[in-house]
Parts: structure tokens; C-alpha cells; sequence
């Protein structure tokens, strides 16, 4: 079964705007075929509710990262059993972890808001240093916990 999708004009459209303008084409900010509407504290001209919405999605998929690297890094702290013969092992692997977790936070929101600030702009978005943050710190911290298992296992203290 085939769904038939319409796209309602803006005079029928319950928020007043449209999807499409006269020529058919998708427009991409609010109002249809009328200019941007400019924001009330003069930042820059209201950006369609699409990207704002997918720009505010990346920012809690982020915060749903960092919440994840803290209970993560709690957990290691205060649930795995201590490393034989290092008791301080689980402290040195979780705390970073808490640590990554308040980054990414604060960076994510510092993102959101720069990103936020060029969608208001019509500028580029700026590039994400959130990846390249998370793949090294995560990669350091994995090799301090094979160094400290690989220690515990062969008895160094």
C-alpha cells in the first residue's frame, strides 16, 4: 500500500509557514516565499526549524554521550572489583572516564551554540572537535586499563 504525502501550502499550514514556495521548489527558512523573519535580539535571521531541531538533536545525542562516560567511569570506580595487586587501578581508569564525560558536556554545548550562531548567519557550520577528542581520550584510557590488566595479571605492583 502506497502512502500519498501533501504538502500543504502556507496559508494552510497551522503554523503559517510552507514547505514549498510558487515555483514548487522547498524553501529553507520559515515563511515561504516571505523574507527570513530577524530575531528579536538582532542575532542574525530565524533559521528553518529543521536545522534548528537536527542542531539541537546532536547536542543531547552528545549529552547522551557524556551521561554515559560519567556512569561509565562511576561504575568502573565503584563496582569492578580492585586490580590484584594495584588497588588504585579502577580509580585511575574511571576518573578519566568522569572526566571525559564533563568535556564533552561543556564542549557539546559550546558546539550547539556556535553551530546555532552560523545557522542564524547563513554561514558554514564550524567542525566538530568532539570526535577526535573522544577517539584519542578513549584510546588512552584503553591502554591504561590492557597496561594495568596486563600488570595485575603478572603480579607488578
Amino acid at each position: 500500500m502506497e502512502k500519498k504525502i501533501s504538502i500543504m501550502s502556507g496559508r494552510g499550514h497551522p503554523a503559517g509557514r510552507s514547505a514549498r514556495n510558487k515555483a514548487g521548489s522547498v524553501t529553507d527558512h520559515p515563511g515561504g516565499d516571505d523574507s527570513p523573519v530577524t530575531s528579536e535580539g538582532g542575532d542574525g535571521t530565524e533559521p528553518d526549524a529543521r536545522y534548528t531541531f537536527a542542531n539541537e538533536r546532536t547536542f543531547l545525542a552528545w549529552s547522551r554521550t557524556s551521561l554515559a562516560l560519567v556512569v561509565a567511569g562511576l561504575a568502573i570506580a565503584q563496582l569492578l572489583p580492585p586490580f590484584p595487586g594495584i588497588p588504585w587501578g579502577r580509580h585511575l581508569i574511571g576518573t578519566p572516564l568522569i572526566l571525559l564525560g564533563c568535556v564533552v558536556s561543556v564542549i557539546s554545548y559550546l558546539e550547539w551554540k556556535a553551530s546555532q550562531r552560523a545557522l542564524r548567519h547563513g554561514q558554514p557550520l564550524p567542525r566538530s572537535r568532539l570526535p577526535q577528542i573522544l577517539a584519542i581520550a578513549i584510546t588512552v584510557i584503553g591502554l591504561i586499563a590492557a597496561a594495568l590488566a596486563l600488570l595485575s595479571a603478572v603480579g607488578v605492583p
